[in-house]
């Protein structure tokens, strides 16, 4: 299957996982593999959110990323519901520098 979007053989898809976003928040880290612009952001949850909406931070090095933080919907939840930030400003990275995901709520 063809994908609907080209993507540049210079993007690269980075992976993080925090096992809880409830009561206790844990954060979720990754790096960046080379030097470039964090474009896009998706979180996922694994299950139903039951109090409120999910508010994910994101930072790069502890810095906020400028649109942090996005919201992951309580209304309708369930395993695979998603939401997503596009940042629009500082959002460039160095090889190795630290991303963090920070769920609450």
């Amino acid at each position: 299957m063809a994908l609907p979007v080209n993507h540049p053989v210079n993007e690269a898809r980075v992976n993080a996982h925090s096992p809880s976003v409830g009561t206790s928040p844990i954060a979720a880290y990754c790096t960046a593999q080379f030097r470039g612009k964090l474009i896009k952001v998706v979180g996922v949850i694994n299950g139903a959110i039951s109090v409120a909406d999910c508010s994910v931070a994101v930072t790069i090095n502890g810095t906020a990323v400028t649109g942090s933080p996005f919201i992951i919907a309580q209304s309708g939840s369930g395993a695979g519901t998603t939401g997503s930030l596009t940042p629009s400003g500082a959002n460039t990275v160095n090889e190795d520098d630290y991303i963090s995901v920070t769920p609450s709520g």
